[in-house]
């Protein structure tokens, strides 16, 4: 079979051949109709996630769309290494294989379900959203941050307030439900935005100089007079760095709380489950879209470094 093979971190991987995958006990080979290049594909093909794989070669992708033996059409995860999500074929244990309602195509599945989730799961999981809260997505412009801000006014966020480095991405958020829309840009506009109401949540995407801005916002002095109430700030992303400067301050002038959200904070599989429903419900309405673009798997290795507009998803197309 063909796959999008990765033989060195920091190099985008080839296509070319690979042995097929045989099925082990509870586990079975999924026909690969689309997988999304996600930024943690890159991330752990350049070796800088921390479940970068440690024996090459491997297969790229972490999750996907396809058929099964018998036909049925399922969303799957964490295929077993060495193989991937980016192939004709992967094998994946059978409970990370769920069905794709009628109403959601290939394409729409294997680019909303992750940041989806992640959106979702961010929200209620980690930072336990109650309805009529003020919810700070930053960086808002990125499919996932687009999907919070969407998702934090489905579970009934009263206030979004959007914040990103696209200045020209940030107006179209307003039709997806932000209140406010922030360029990171400006050094007045986070001040300006969170204003007396103060926030609850914030997801925060960037991590870096953004958040070293914000952290010194909300812990400055005329600040931290007003807003003593509980702030939950959820690590999702490092799109602007992966390290960020936190004087002992910050943390015992506020009611701030840092949490994390990645696989080191799973859920149970039973939320896990009935999240990915409600998204995949959600999506089938009409309530949930990425925007997305498509490429043959046969042109991977171009494609890997290619430029993609803010808030758009590339889904690599595996077979027909």
């Amino acid at each position: 079979m063909n796959a999008a093979v990765l033989h060195t971190l920091g190099k985008p991987p080839r296509f070319e051949a690979f042995p097929e995958p045989v099925p082990g006990n509870d586990e079975v080979v999924v026909q690969v109709r689309a997988s999304a290049l996600k930024p943690v594909d890159k991330q752990m093909a350049a070796g800088s996630h921390y479940a970068s794989p440690r024996e090459l070669p491997v297969i790229c992708g972490i999750d996907g769309v396809g058929r099964l033996e018998d036909g049925a059409r399922v969303f799957f995860a964490a295929p077993r290494r060495p193989y991937g999500a980016m192939a004709e074929r992967t094998v994946v244990h059978r409970s990370r294989c769920w069905p794709v309602p009628d109403g959601v195509d290939d394409v729409s599945a294997a680019a909303l379900v992750n940041p989806g989730m992640s959106a979702w799961l961010s929200l209620t999981w980690r930072a336990k959203l109650v309805r009529g809260e003020t919810v700070l997505v930053l960086g808002a412009t990125g499919v996932t941050g687009r999907l919070a801000v969407k998702v934090a006014k489905l579970l009934g966020a009263e206030r979004v307030i959007a914040a990103g480095r696209n200045s020209q991405a940030l107006e179209s958020l307003r039709s997806l439900g932000a209140d406010v829309v922030v360029p990171l840009g400006d050094p007045q506009s986070l001040p300006q935005a969170i204003g007396e109401a103060g926030i609850d949540i914030i997801l925060d995407y960037l991590w870096g100089r953004p958040t070293e801005a914000l952290l010194a916002v909300l812990t400055r002095n005329d600040f931290a007079a007003v807003h003593s109430r509980r702030t939950r700030l959820v690590q999702v992303g490092e799109s602007a760095g992966p390290t960020i400067q936190l004087p002992a301050a910050v943390l015992r002038s506020s009611a701030l709380e840092i949490l994390g959200a990645g696989s080191g904070a799973v859920p149970p599989m039973g939320v896990i489950r009935s999240t990915y429903d409600e998204l995949l419900a959600r999506a089938g309405g009409g309530e949930l879209r990425v925007d997305t673009g498509q490429v043959p798997l046969g042109e991977i290795e171009p494609a890997w470094d290619r430029a993609v507009p803010s808030g758009r998803r590339l889904v690599v197309i595996c077979g027909g």
